[in-house]
């Protein structure tokens, strides 16, 4: 099993180099509908197709339920999960409202067991020029996964990321900064963040 990876020759017109770089993207596969996720999981588990419905539906609202208590609920096999919000921080009390909150969030942590999968699955990454012919290909071997309760430095697994080469020709220059974080549990300099 592998994760597949567009790098895609894209021109960049901010930043403090501007130009041609290959920007990675993940290709997305189309999303399970959820009749066929219970479906397999019926035929894993031995239980009838019914049965799984019934369980994941009650599965489903008790999590809601506790999760909008504020609680950190338990996602089995998975990590858990909780809500959090992202807000401005204020010096006096007289202004805190409401008002002072910018997005409500979902904050998923995954398992030990979750990151060691997706660290030691490959990746395996298409290349292509600025006319989208494929011009190189690399799979990856065991890498390290960014924790969101660290940030996007932070990682369970210390591995070097070590890539196996089908081809040569590797740019040596810098990469650059192609947009911000994707991930992790930073706020930003205007504000803090509630768990």
């Amino acid at each position: 099993m592998a994760i597949k990876v567009n790098a895609r020759e894209t021109e960049l017109k901010i930043g403090k180099n501007p130009g041609y770089y290959y920007v990675m993207t993940p290709d997305l596969y189309s999303a399970l509908a959820q009749k066929k996720v219970i479906k397999e999981a019926a035929l894993r588990s031995g239980v009838s197709q019914g049965v799984m419905q019934a369980c994941w539906d009650a599965a489903g609202e008790v999590i809601k339920a506790w999760a909008t208590e504020g609680h950190s609920v338990a996602l089995p096999g998975l990590g858990t999960m909780r809500f959090a919000l992202r807000s401005k921080a204020v010096a006096d009390v007289n202004d805190v409202k409401s008002g002072l909150i910018k997005s409500r969030r979902i904050v998923f942590t995954p398992s030990v067991d979750l990151k060691e999968e997706l660290a030691n699955t490959s990746i395996q990454i298409t290349c292509y020029d600025r006319d989208g012919k494929i011009v190189k290909r690399v799979t990856s071997d065991a890498g390290e996964v960014e924790d969101p309760e660290e940030g996007s430095e932070g990682s369970q697994n210390t591995q070097n990321n070590q890539s196996n080469q089908n081809t040569q020709n590797e740019p040596s220059d810098p990469e650059p900064s192609t947009g911000g974080n994707n991930g992790g549990g930073s706020s930003t300099g205007d504000g803090w963040e509630e768990g």
